[in-house]
């Protein structure tokens, strides 16, 4: 009965904060807590589809090997696209895993009204800061939201700044998503432009993007001159800005915890300076002490947001590297939990990604094996499978396994290549169509999951479902 009539006042509650950014004004009193213990992990691979997924397998353990994620149980395909659009952004594509509403590209978590540019194509927000007005479409509750309101912990991760679209969908109601100074103000409780609705703070917030939490007279890229990190020591937040200062971060079921560890992204996975940045794996890690440790049940979202950005420049290496970083961070995840929660009998955990990129791979390559040093493997040259020699284009001219649809890597005139450039962490590979960036790709990506409630997810389904099946795998 309890059950019951906490769900029908979560319905029946009016959920909806200002079009731009959250409301005013103090967080309300301690939230109720949950009526039973449940945990939701949701992972997301930033531009992770399936033809990355496999270039990453084999880069890592070779062509028979696995990823984690590739042990996972259940299965299902996702389709993507948003209101307006074939090919996402990640800002509609990752609000509507946490809405379950399609919207528009570049909106996060606001009704499928709502527009991000004016009449005349001009963005929502001007030097970070929203512009969007009361009348352009209302926010929709996401399910940190809605676990935070029913007691639950609720934490966010990402290599990505923590205002991006991923994360900020988790959190933030904005029309635009590069008003990024305005996505900031909602994470900070007590402030103005603090989102209500996270009652008394999000516990966990580990990421990169200290500059939109910071006075462009410190370096930042504030325009109010607040600095919203002293506002997060404030509200009595433990705070980290490097490793050193994150391995110290309590874990004591009580203190909340944030580390913005760069002022923009962190670190691609293969450049990460280990002794200022922690991995992902840490950050997931660390995250799941703390908010275990509270004993009420949590959601924690953990992205992989530098996938995305190597994929972005055509970059193989940085985005298969940044893959299995992402991989290890489920592993380190699914080995916690086991402990915390033994068979996961209480435990969701779900893997999947935004949207796809172009990445493809070409011809009819032999066996590479796995990518070590002085042998690129998937990262090489395709060698045909029957005699171990270089496939050649019309002209002559050997190419790589991997390739793009489109972006940066475009020759004018195709040549020979060499063993030197496939080392090389900066390599470029080629692309069809000529273009500053590589763009989003339309497929269907993969969705696996496992534990309290995995069995929901089969299929072929849309990513607004996959808000639908996590709220009735843990009866919220």
């Amino acid at each position: 009965m309890k059950q019951k009539l906490l769900c029908s006042a979560l319905a029946g509650a009016s959920l909806l904060l200002s079009a731009c950014g959250g409301s005013d004004g103090p967080a309300p009193g301690p939230a109720p807590q949950p009526v039973a213990s449940k945990n939701v992990l949701f992972f997301l691979g930033d531009g992770m589809g399936i033809t990355t997924m496999t270039a990453a397998r084999i880069y890592s353990v070779g062509e028979s090997g696995d990823l984690t994620m590739d042990q996972l149980p259940e299965t299902a395909f996702v389709h993507t696209f948003s209101n307006d659009a074939q090919v996402t952004d990640s800002a509609p594509s990752m609000a509507a895993y946490m809405t379950g509403v399609k919207m528009n590209n570049e909106v996060i978590s606001m009704t499928a009204a709502t527009k991000a540019t004016d009449a005349d194509g001009k963005p929502y927000q001007v030097n970070y800061d929203s512009t969007c007005p009361s009348s352009n479409g209302e926010a929709v509750p996401t399910l940190l939201e809605q676990m935070k309101a029913a007691g639950y912990g609720t934490g966010v991760v990402s290599t990505a700044r923590i205002t991006h679209a991923t994360p900020a969908a988790t959190y933030a109601h904005v029309c635009h998503r590069d008003a990024e100074n305005t996505i900031a103000a909602a994470l900070v409780p007590g402030g103005s432009g603090y989102n209500a609705k996270l009652g008394d703070g999000v516990d966990v917030v580990f990421g990169g993007g200290a500059s939109y939490f910071t006075p462009k007279e410190d370096g930042g890229r504030r325009n109010d001159k607040r600095n919203l990190i002293a506002e997060f020591k404030a509200q009595k937040y433990g705070f980290a800005a490097n490793k050193a200062e994150f391995d110290k971060l309590p874990v004591d079921g009580s203190t909340k915890i944030a580390g913005l560890f760069t002022k923009d992204h962190m670190s691609y996975d293969l450049d990460r300076d280990a002794s200022k940045e922690p991995s992902l794996a840490e950050m997931t890690g660390k995250a799941i002490d703390a908010l275990a440790a509270r004993k009420k049940g949590f959601f924690l979202m953990v992205e992989g947001g530098r996938i995305d950005h190597a994929l972005h420049a055509t970059n193989a290496r940085r985005a298969l590297q940044d893959t299995v970083a992402f991989d290890n961070a489920i592993r380190t995840a699914l080995d916690k939990m086991q402990k915390v929660d033994p068979g996961l009998k209480n435990t969701l955990i779900v893997v999947t990604a935004d949207h796809d990129h172009t990445l493809n791979l070409n011809g009819y390559a032999k066996i590479t094996g796995k990518t070590e040093p002085g042998k690129p493997g998937i990262l090489g040259l395709v060698n045909d499978y029957v005699t171990g020699q270089p496939s050649k284009d019309v002209d002559g001219n050997p190419y790589t396994i991997i390739g793009f649809g489109n972006g940066p890597g475009r020759k004018d005139v195709r040549g020979p290549i060499d063993s030197a450039s496939l080392e090389s962490p900066d390599y470029l590979q080629e692309a069809v169509v000529p273009l500053a960036s590589e763009t989003h790709g339309g497929a269907d990506v993969f969705l696996g999951a496992q534990g309290l409630g995995a069995e929901n997810f089969s299929g072929v389904i849309d990513n607004t479902d996959v808000f639908r099946l996590i709220k009735k795998s843990i009866g919220l």
